[in-house]
Protein backbone atom coordinates (compact mmCIF):
# COMPACT_ATOMS: atom_id res chain seq x y z
CA UNK A 1 0.00 0.00 0.00
CA UNK A 2 1.33 3.41 -1.18
CA UNK A 3 1.86 5.50 2.30
CA UNK A 4 3.29 8.50 -0.02
CA UNK A 5 0.42 11.53 -0.39
CA UNK A 6 0.22 13.34 -2.98
CA UNK A 7 0.32 17.29 -3.31
CA UNK A 8 -3.54 17.40 -3.70
CA UNK A 9 -4.31 15.07 -1.05
CA UNK A 10 -1.67 17.21 1.27
CA UNK A 11 -3.46 20.30 0.39
CA UNK A 12 -7.03 19.09 0.98
CA UNK A 13 -5.96 17.68 4.55
CA UNK A 14 -4.54 21.09 5.29
CA UNK A 15 -8.16 22.74 4.39
CA UNK A 16 -9.93 20.61 6.94
CA UNK A 17 -11.03 22.86 9.75
CA UNK A 18 -13.14 21.62 12.60
CA UNK A 19 -15.07 22.94 15.60
CA UNK A 20 -14.25 21.71 18.79
CA UNK A 21 -16.89 22.73 21.93
CA UNK A 22 -15.94 22.47 25.61
CA UNK A 23 -19.01 21.17 25.81
CA UNK A 24 -20.13 20.52 29.60
CA UNK A 25 -22.32 23.03 30.25
CA UNK A 26 -22.63 24.89 27.32
CA UNK A 27 -25.56 26.88 26.96
CA UNK A 28 -24.73 27.40 23.29
CA UNK A 29 -24.42 23.65 21.50
CA UNK A 30 -27.72 24.30 19.62
CA UNK A 31 -26.44 27.28 18.07
CA UNK A 32 -22.71 25.89 17.10
CA UNK A 33 -24.35 22.47 15.58
CA UNK A 34 -26.74 25.04 13.41
CA UNK A 35 -23.86 27.04 11.75
CA UNK A 36 -21.61 23.93 11.59
CA UNK A 37 -23.94 22.03 9.58
CA UNK A 38 -24.99 25.10 7.14
CA UNK A 39 -20.97 25.40 6.23
CA UNK A 40 -20.64 21.59 6.50
CA UNK A 41 -17.86 21.90 9.08
CA UNK A 42 -17.24 18.78 10.86
CA UNK A 43 -17.93 19.44 15.18
CA UNK A 44 -17.28 17.50 17.99
CA UNK A 45 -18.49 17.89 21.55
CA UNK A 46 -16.27 17.41 24.30
CA UNK A 47 -17.58 16.59 27.97
CA UNK A 48 -16.82 14.33 30.83
CA UNK A 49 -18.77 11.39 32.12
CA UNK A 50 -21.15 14.04 34.70
CA UNK A 51 -22.40 15.79 31.33
CA UNK A 52 -23.03 12.81 28.60
CA UNK A 53 -24.30 14.65 25.78
CA UNK A 54 -25.76 12.99 22.47
CA UNK A 55 -26.16 14.66 19.00
CA UNK A 56 -27.02 13.83 15.18
CA UNK A 57 -24.43 16.09 13.90
CA UNK A 58 -21.51 16.28 15.35
CA UNK A 59 -19.19 13.77 17.15
CA UNK A 60 -18.82 13.55 20.64
CA UNK A 61 -16.06 12.46 22.93
CA UNK A 62 -16.96 11.46 26.56
CA UNK A 63 -13.88 11.78 28.90
CA UNK A 64 -13.34 10.66 32.36
CA UNK A 65 -14.39 13.28 35.16
CA UNK A 66 -10.96 14.52 36.24
CA UNK A 67 -10.53 17.99 36.91
CA UNK A 68 -9.68 19.47 33.46
CA UNK A 69 -9.68 16.03 31.67
CA UNK A 70 -11.87 17.43 28.77
CA UNK A 71 -9.66 20.83 28.67
CA UNK A 72 -6.35 19.03 27.72
CA UNK A 73 -8.29 16.32 25.62
CA UNK A 74 -9.92 19.47 23.07
CA UNK A 75 -6.60 20.93 23.42
CA UNK A 76 -4.92 17.48 22.35
CA UNK A 77 -7.01 17.19 18.96
CA UNK A 78 -6.91 20.81 18.20
CA UNK A 79 -4.96 21.92 15.36
CA UNK A 80 -3.98 25.48 13.59
CA UNK A 81 -7.09 27.20 12.37
CA UNK A 82 -9.90 25.37 14.05
CA UNK A 83 -12.56 26.56 15.91
CA UNK A 84 -12.81 26.17 19.80
CA UNK A 85 -16.21 27.13 21.97
CA UNK A 86 -14.79 27.24 25.57
CA UNK A 87 -15.63 29.51 28.72
CA UNK A 88 -12.41 28.75 29.76
CA UNK A 89 -9.83 31.47 29.33
CA UNK A 90 -7.28 28.59 29.90
CA UNK A 91 -8.33 26.53 26.89
CA UNK A 92 -8.56 29.69 24.97
CA UNK A 93 -5.05 30.04 25.42
CA UNK A 94 -4.07 27.23 24.60
CA UNK A 95 -5.77 26.92 21.59
CA UNK A 96 -4.33 30.15 20.47
CA UNK A 97 -1.18 28.99 21.41
CA UNK A 98 -2.02 26.54 18.52
CA UNK A 99 -3.27 28.72 16.23
CA UNK A 100 -6.83 28.44 16.21
CA UNK A 101 -9.58 30.19 16.71
CA UNK A 102 -11.08 30.72 20.10
CA UNK A 103 -14.60 32.03 20.70
CA UNK A 104 -16.63 32.66 23.80
CA UNK A 105 -20.46 31.80 25.27
CA UNK A 106 -21.39 35.23 24.64
CA UNK A 107 -19.55 35.67 21.36
CA UNK A 108 -16.21 37.98 22.71
CA UNK A 109 -13.86 36.48 20.65
CA UNK A 110 -10.48 35.58 22.30
CA UNK A 111 -7.47 36.90 20.44
CA UNK A 112 -3.85 37.32 21.00
CA UNK A 113 -4.43 40.63 21.89
CA UNK A 114 -6.97 39.64 24.56
CA UNK A 115 -6.13 36.70 26.49
CA UNK A 116 -3.61 37.94 28.55
CA UNK A 117 -5.47 40.51 29.99
CA UNK A 118 -8.45 38.26 30.20
CA UNK A 119 -5.92 35.32 32.25
CA UNK A 120 -4.26 38.30 34.59
CA UNK A 121 -8.00 39.67 35.36
CA UNK A 122 -9.21 35.76 36.10
CA UNK A 123 -6.06 35.60 38.46
CA UNK A 124 -6.57 38.65 40.36
CA UNK A 125 -10.43 37.70 40.94
CA UNK A 126 -9.09 34.25 42.37
CA UNK A 127 -6.97 36.14 44.14
CA UNK A 128 -9.31 38.82 45.48
CA UNK A 129 -12.29 35.20 46.08
CA UNK A 130 -9.35 33.72 48.68
CA UNK A 131 -8.36 37.27 50.63
CA UNK A 132 -12.15 37.55 51.30
CA UNK A 133 -13.07 33.73 51.92
CA UNK A 134 -15.68 34.27 49.89
CA UNK A 135 -15.72 30.50 47.63
CA UNK A 136 -19.09 30.82 46.39
CA UNK A 137 -19.80 33.75 43.79
CA UNK A 138 -23.23 33.71 42.19
CA UNK A 139 -23.67 31.88 38.80
CA UNK A 140 -24.07 33.49 35.52
CA UNK A 141 -27.43 35.98 34.91
CA UNK A 142 -30.01 33.78 32.82
CA UNK A 143 -29.25 34.04 29.28
CA UNK A 144 -31.77 35.60 26.69
CA UNK A 145 -32.86 34.96 23.48
CA UNK A 146 -30.47 38.44 22.69
CA UNK A 147 -27.63 36.55 24.12
CA UNK A 148 -27.96 33.51 22.07
CA UNK A 149 -28.26 36.14 18.76
CA UNK A 150 -25.21 38.15 19.82
CA UNK A 151 -23.38 34.56 19.97
CA UNK A 152 -24.78 33.33 16.55
CA UNK A 153 -23.77 36.46 14.34
CA UNK A 154 -19.94 36.75 15.82
CA UNK A 155 -19.65 32.38 15.32
CA UNK A 156 -21.03 33.03 11.79
CA UNK A 157 -18.86 36.04 11.16
CA UNK A 158 -15.80 33.68 12.88
CA UNK A 159 -16.25 30.87 10.73
CA UNK A 160 -16.88 33.40 7.44
CA UNK A 161 -13.27 34.83 8.77
CA UNK A 162 -11.35 31.43 9.06
CA UNK A 163 -12.76 30.26 5.65
CA UNK A 164 -11.33 33.61 3.56
CA UNK A 165 -8.14 33.07 5.70
CA UNK A 166 -7.83 29.44 4.35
Amino acid sequence: MDTEKTAVEIEWIEVIMQILVDADACPVVGIVESLAEKYNIPTTLLCDTNHVLYSDYSDVIIVGAGADAVDYKLISICHKGDIVVSQDYGVAAMALGKGAYAIYQSGKWYTDENIDQMLMERHLNKKARRGSHKNHIKGPRKRTEEDDVRFAQSFEKMIQTVIQVR
